[in-house]
């Protein structure tokens, strides 16, 4: 895993790994304070370059936390105050000087396409912190808050989804293919997840259960 954009293009065993490796840091750090680095510190010497185009609160605190924990250092750019875009530098040059300096770049954007032109010219990993059409980490992150707390793998749970289709809905809906959990959905049949995302599903021969009244998708709901 080069690059951690969408969840559906990341191999479930490569997810489950995360998860694994979250759970057994988060029990060995019950002794640690919040800025103590875990032992091992996989990534001392590492720096994480984040871009935020949209505001933002618990990714930018948590993504500071986990670098620090893991041994890392972080420095946060605003994109207006780079000389990227017009007048001034171009993406491909933008990207060639992050990946000079840094080991990995985390953005947070309101513009898909500016991840996937990241992606090309980029010579390091990059990281999704919330896009138009995905937010993988938070998903991710509620994936294992799931387990935790119920307990279980997530696979013998049933989740309900109320509200309208969006970019966190979009990753629940590749979580539950990855995670192979029973989704269901229930909102407006004009705010069902868009036709793109749905035959992705198909294609994975997965299913995801869509309700247009509410009191439906949550009969039998763990979550």
């Amino acid at each position: 895993m080069n690059h951690f954009i969408n969840l559906k293009d990341i191999p479930a065993k490569d997810l489950k790994k995360i998860l694994i490796d979250a759970k057994k840091r988060k029990k060995n750090r019950s002794k640690l304070s919040t800025l103590q680095t875990d032992k091992d510190a996989p990534l001392k010497g590492k720096l994480l370059i984040q871009m935020f185009e949209k505001s933002s609160l618990r990714t930018r605190l948590s993504f500071y936390l986990a670098i620090k924990q893991l041994g890392g250092g972080t420095i946060t750019l605003r994109s207006n105050e780079l000389h990227l875009g017009e007048g001034g530098e171009s993406l491909e040059d933008t990207a060639k000087i992050l990946s000079t300096y840094g080991d990995g770049f985390m953005l947070r954007t309101d513009s898909d396409q500016k991840l996937d032109d990241f992606k090309k010219y980029l010579l390091i990993p990059i990281i999704n912190g919330l896009s138009p059409s995905s937010h993988p980490t938070q998903v991710l992150s509620d994936v294992f808050t799931v387990e935790e707390i119920k307990k279980k793998p997530i696979s013998k749970l049933n989740i309900t989804w109320i509200g309208d289709s969006n970019n966190v809905l979009n990753s629940l809906i590749a979580a539950s293919v990855k995670f192979s959990f029973k989704l269901n959905i229930g909102c407006p049949k004009k705010y069902e997840p868009k036709k793109f995302v749905l035959d992705w599903v198909k294609s994975q021969n997965k299913k995801v259960y869509i309700f247009n009244n509410a009191k439906k998708a949550v009969l039998n709901a763990d979550v």
